[in-house]
């Protein structure tokens, strides 16, 4: 998860680079009307299924949250259909195979898979980061062992700092410092997630808790599943977690001042509302194995208007905040999305201003994307020219 192959960032780039031509004729059959069908569907499992999400996507700009829901919708489709008892890894391959035609320009038959398609070709999201959350959801399926914190982040950078790093590409805001804040939001909520539902997740047979945070508090992982209980010393653990979370918080509030301004109070309610989660579970005494952590409706309300508040912190330690590296389990999947960013960039200013009023590194992106485009047209017509000749000698 904190590597990214060479051949998943060629995956990406052509996409980046061709992807409005080759899915033109797609683009035409997908009207408005079925879009907007699409995205109702989206909205009302979300409204369902995520609450939380559905709160904060409604204080987005209205072409940002069309995007928003189409992402959020296939991520929740996908990890709903990994939850489900009866999945197995033949589901998780379909779920491969649909993020691939999605990718192709054709769809499979489902709204979120559609409405998801037109949102990776208009921002320019790289195949690399939803084909890492189906990876993150492989590790459930597999049961896998988390022996350390590294471990459980390569897990909520999975699952969920993909999903910050896709809304970051949403907000247009793609530069490496900024996808490295977005990253750390998106592992410190699902660390919230996790000290969350510690008594739940064992009673489902599953512990994402390092396991060498519980044999230094004398905890067998083995005899916990077999009967969750709490403990003082469990709770130590989900405590040493929450501090964990809250420092990646911290990192995360940091970019928000980054993201475009009528975007910054839906990321902010988001971010205060997961944190909630994690004072409830400090005042119920880290007991996550007897009581699950929920934040009610009219504390959502009065943290959604705290968000409106825009941070003021101008200390060294924010300047430091903003500007530290991405998370080792994030690095390559921040900087897969910054190229595809970069290059994206470059396309919409050469294609708005023309090449002459790009800046240097964006002549120089548009130049060497019209000299791949043309390469490709030169071996395609070699490659015709060839069968034509074939053709007629036989």
């Amino acid at each position: 998860m904190n590597k990214v192959s060479p051949s998943a960032l060629e995956g990406f780039e052509p996409f980046a680079l061709h992807a409005r031509s080759s899915l033109d004729s797609s683009d035409r059959r997908y009207g408005l009307s079925r879009y907007h069908s699409d995205l109702n569907a989206c909205t009302a499992a979300i409204r369902k299924g995520s609450k939380s999400f559905h709160l904060a996507s409604l204080l987005l700009p209205p072409e940002t949250r069309k995007a928003a829901v189409a992402l959020y919708a296939f991520c929740r489709h996908s990890d709903d259909l990994i939850d489900d008892p009866r999945s197995d890894r033949h589901s998780l391959e379909q779920l491969r195979h649909r993020l691939d035609l999605i990718y192709r320009g054709t769809p499979a038959d489902y709204p979120c898979d559609r409405a998801f398609q037109k949102t990776v070709t208009d921002y320019a999201i790289p195949q690399c980061i939803p084909a890492a959350l189906l990876d993150g959801f492989e590790m459930d399926i597999a049961g896998r062992h988390y022996q350390t914190l590294a471990d459980v982040k390569e897990y909520a950078t999975g699952v969920a700092a993909t999903v910050g790093l896709m809304m970051s590409l949403i907000m247009r805001t793609g530069e490496t410092q900024h996808l490295a804040r977005a990253a750390d939001l998106g592992i410190a909520m699902q660390l919230t997630n996790i000290a969350r539902d510690v008594g739940e997740d064992a009673r489902n047979g599953r512990i994402y808790l390092p396991a060498d945070w519980l044999d230094q508090h004398g905890i067998n992982p083995d005899t916990f599943l077999v009967s969750p209980r709490f403990s003082p010393e469990l709770g130590e653990v989900i405590k040493r977690l929450l501090q964990e979370a809250e420092r990646h918080y911290r990192l995360g509030h940091a970019g928000i001042a980054a993201l475009p301004p009528d975007c910054r109070h839906a990321i902010r309610s988001a971010a205060l509302i997961y944190e909630e989660i994690g004072t409830e579970i400090v005042a119920n005494g880290y007991a996550s194995v007897t009581q699950r952590a929920h934040t009610g409706l009219m504390r959502k309300v009065s943290l959604l208007a705290a968000a409106r508040r825009p941070a003021t912190d101008r200390s060294a330690s924010a300047k430091q905040a903003r500007q530290a590296p991405a998370d080792p389990s994030a690095a390559g999947l921040v900087d897969a999305a910054a190229r595809s960013f970069s290059i994206a960039k470059a396309k919409r200013s050469f294609q708005s201003n023309g090449l002459s009023e790009a800046s240097t590194p964006e002549r120089l992106l548009c130049v060497l994307i019209r000299l791949q485009n043309e390469s490709r047209q030169d071996l395609r017509f070699h490659k015709l020219a060839a069968r034509q000749r074939a053709a007629r000698l036989t």
